[in-house]
């Protein structure tokens, strides 16, 4: 039988079409105007286009550095002269909290003033399941092949070659949905026409954010640890903030100050989260760097891998397969690394095994990899360390356990940012 509705969601309805018919339409405008104006001076008219952006974006950084200054994230001395916290600025942070909890972060309609037609989807935590921590069995030879949706995941419209695959799940998306919903800025959104379809890929706005892998109860307890911190959400964080928070969250698990050799990982931890070497990280690379801490400290190895998606399985049997060039099902503890240092080159042009061939040939420094500190070679550190080095190379590592191993740096690899979420293994 058919439904009847009503004149009221018959008119809903043709508002949603229309809407998401527009933002398309301007999306395939956007596009022809780039492509027209591409290798000519159109600089003033991107200038302008980002100008609005850019004003919001300039007001909302100096509201935050007004909180900051009163509120600072390392709890100085200032904190006690500063005037107490105005009701507008209580609720600006209530609602930063409230967002960092159900994992939407910026809400759209603060990164840009202009107003949105769509309406952003809403998110829903994982619960751990009874046997999340039991083995899964994933087949070697037995290749999951899956394929991309047909549908663009905000609209429900099939428009073939202009549809953009995630790198991760299976959904695609249209520019100007993605526009519309106020995840993307201009910017961001020129990043994802040119990586989405090329060996790179892209995440999208759900799999960027691994953030959103926490249960609720895990992100409470990282919330907790994030107040008693004075660390303010959404705002930049400097390394002296950042060692305050480290000393303060090993008090806590250990009941003991760093050591300062664990203050060096911390602040080549920082230099990683910091690619572009402007002295504080962004909000998010920080967030998604404690997530991943939260879920090394409070996961097994087989609750990592069952949150791998079937693209990212895919990949890694391919990677585990042309490792093991004698086809006996073993690969060494020093392949292990190198396959483990490949997913960090997201921003290569290069393709995955190209990127594992070449990985032989990088040193510490294109790996992104710094030591603490220089070793003699005459050192017993060093021998010690060498001996322990070799006996790890060389120990034969199945493909269950290069899964398990290798699960926690895929998922680090998720977010499109060019930060290093997780330190790669020495």
């Amino acid at each position: 039988m058919g439904v009847l509705m009503s004149k009221k969601q018959q008119v809903e309805k043709v508002q949603k079409c229309t809407s998401v018919v527009s933002a398309f339409q301007q999306g395939l405008k956007e596009r022809a105007s780039s492509a027209a104006n591409q290798g000519e001076g159109s600089g003033e008219e991107a200038e302008a286009e980002v100008s609005p952006q850019s004003n919001s974006k300039v007001k909302e950084e100096g509201e935050h550095g007004d909180a900051d200054s009163k509120v600072g994230p390392s709890g100085t001395s200032q904190q006690a002269s500063a005037p107490a916290p105005t009701r507008d600025e209580c609720k600006v942070n209530q609602e930063a909290w409230n967002r960092l909890r159900d994992g939407k972060g910026v809400e759209p309609e603060d990164m840009d003033k202009t107003g949105h037609q769509l309406t952003p989807p809403a998110f829903v935590r994982p619960k751990r399941d009874a046997n999340d921590d039991q083995p899964v069995e994933i087949a070697l030879g037995q290749r999951e092949q899956p394929v991309n949706d047909e549908m663009c995941d905000v609209c429900e419209v099939w428009t073939a070659d202009d549809l953009f695959p995630c790198r991760i799940c299976p959904k695609v998306f249209h520019d100007g949905c993605l526009r519309e919903l106020g995840y993307l800025r201009t910017e961001l959104l020129q990043e994802m026409r040119e990586t989405a379809h090329t060996a790179t890929g892209w995440s999208c706005y759900y799999c960027d954010n691994v953030n959103l892998l926490l249960t609720e109860e895990e992100m409470y307890s990282l919330m907790e640890t994030f107040k008693q911190c004075k660390i303010i959400p959404e705002s930049c964080l400097v390394s002296d903030e950042l060692l305050q928070y480290r000393h303060f969250v090993s008090k806590q698990l250990f009941e003991k100050d760093l050591s300062d050799e664990q203050e060096e990982e911390v602040l080549a931890q920082f230099a990683a989260l910091d690619p572009e070497k402007r002295g504080q990280i962004e909000w998010s690379d920080f967030l998604y760097h404690e997530s991943l801490g939260v879920l090394r400290r409070f996961r097994t190895a087989n609750s990592l891998v069952r949150l791998l998606s079937a693209k990212e399985r895919d990949r890694v049997r391919s990677l585990f397969i042309g490792l093991d060039l004698d086809k006996d099902g073993l690969v060494t503890g020093a392949q292990t690394r190198l396959a483990q240092q490949s997913w960090f080159q997201k921003k290569s042009k290069e393709s995955q095994s190209c990127n594992v061939r070449l990985m032989g040939l990088c040193s510490p420094l294109n790996c992104g990899i710094s030591h603490v500190g220089p070793i003699s070679e005459s050192s017993p550190a060093s021998s010690s360390s060498e001996r322990s080095t070799q006996k790890d190379d060389n120990r034969p590592v199945s493909w269950d356990d290069f899964l398990r191993e290798s699960a926690i740096y895929i998922l680090a690899a998720r977010p499109n940012s060019s930060a290093m979420h997780i330190r790669l293994p020495l």
